[in-house]
């Protein structure tokens, strides 16, 4: 399993990107977020998805010079259609425009229909943290990726479909970033690429037995993943029902829908930033958020608890961790990116001796 550096794999990503003709810019953009997950802990959410992104581009199903166009546009609102375009391009994008409207209303709202997977979610909260905002995000597949079966079934109905609340505080941010699945399923495919299992309790196979085989999720016909909360409640589906039908109804883009193809390449998004100096005041909402923090992060431990961890605090631990010892890809991961990178004639990084460079 080769190590990099941060610096050296963003590097190599973005040439790729470059090299399958996506402007520096924008390569920039995509390859930093795509690193920004790895050294988060968040592998699915990587550059294993470089590859996964260049094959769209190769067939023309996402555009290389990202474009969006407004839809429909108000002092506090914005909907935009991606005209699949790259992601996390288009996402930030549209935040920039939503951090204008809320700067001067307190709050903006905004969707993106037809853009290319945006990534990890809680990227874009701690981007709103930096601005003293606090946000929610979600995304659905744009109707494909049905990978969640309802309590009950034995087939896919849904995406994995995350929820995303980002809140500043005198500290680090609070970022709560989850699939209303068990997993997303990108870390099933991790497991997939390492030859691995995947723990009890994450997905059933085609006959809704239960399988630690990731392979069962990809078979003909498909497995499909738990919803969070377990299959005796339907919190954790019914969450991702409605974040379906939001991410899809409001951006005018698509719910999920059985004449999509498997797997899927885009997003619908919704964002909210609330700019939190113009409703109880910045100064009071860092006093009592940052107060609240401290109070759940000492509470007295049970026998064996080391620490309470606050939400985010395990991507700040994983980064810096990986900052200092290098990022690791999986063999799964990095041999289709090295068959990539030599037809594209893109050399390879540097592997990590141990450190960033």
């Amino acid at each position: 399993m080769p190590t990099f550096s941060p610096e050296a794999l963003e590097q190599f990503a973005a040439s790729v990107f470059v090299a399958a003709g996506v402007p520096a810019e924008h390569a920039a953009i995509v390859s930093r977020s795509l690193v920004d997950s790895n050294l988060c802990g968040h592998d699915s959410h990587g550059v294993i998805r470089v590859t996964q992104y260049v094959g769209f581009l190769k067939d023309g199903k996402l555009t290389k010079d990202s474009k969006f166009a407004v839809v429909t546009e108000t002092p506090a609102m914005l909907s935009v259609d991606g005209q699949w375009g790259l992601g996390q391009v288009q996402a930030f994008t549209v935040l920039e425009k939503l951090w204008e409207k809320a700067r001067t209303l307190g709050v903006a709202s905004g969707t993106l229909r037809r853009t290319g997977h945006i990534g990890r979610l809680g990227e874009y909260a701690e981007w709103a943290a930096a601005k003293g905002c606090a946000l929610f995000a979600t995304v659905n597949s744009h109707g494909s990726g049905r990978r969640v079966a309802p309590p009950g079934g034995v087939q896919g109905r849904i995406s994995t479909n995350p929820i995303c609340f980002g809140s500043p505080t005198p500290a680090a941010p609070l970022v709560l970033d989850f699939s209303t699945s068990v997993c997303a399923e990108g870390k099933v495919r991790v497991a997939h690429q390492k030859g691995g299992t995947v723990p009890a309790g994450w997905i059933q196979n085609s006959k809704g037995e239960p399988t630690t085989n990731p392979a069962d999720l990809y078979g003909d016909p498909p497995g499909t993943i738990l919803p969070f909360g377990g299959e005796q409640t339907y919190k954790g589906f019914g969450l991702g029902l409605m974040l379906d039908a939001l991410a899809g109804g409001l951006s005018g883009g698509d719910c999920s829908r059985p004449d999509r193809p498997m797997p899927g390449m885009a997003n619908c998004v919704v964002f909210v930033l609330w700019n939190t100096a113009l409703f109880g005041g910045s100064e009071n909402f860092l006093q009592t958020v940052g107060g609240l923090s401290e109070f759940v992060r000492n509470t007295p431990l049970a026998p064996g608890v080391n620490e309470i961890t606050l939400p985010g605090d395990p991507e700040r631990r994983s980064k810096a961790a990986r900052r200092a010892n290098g990022i690791p890809i999986p063999d799964g991961t990095w041999n289709p990116l090295v068959k990539l990178a030599t037809e594209l004639n893109v050399p390879l990084p540097q592997e990590s001796t141990g450190g960033a460079a």
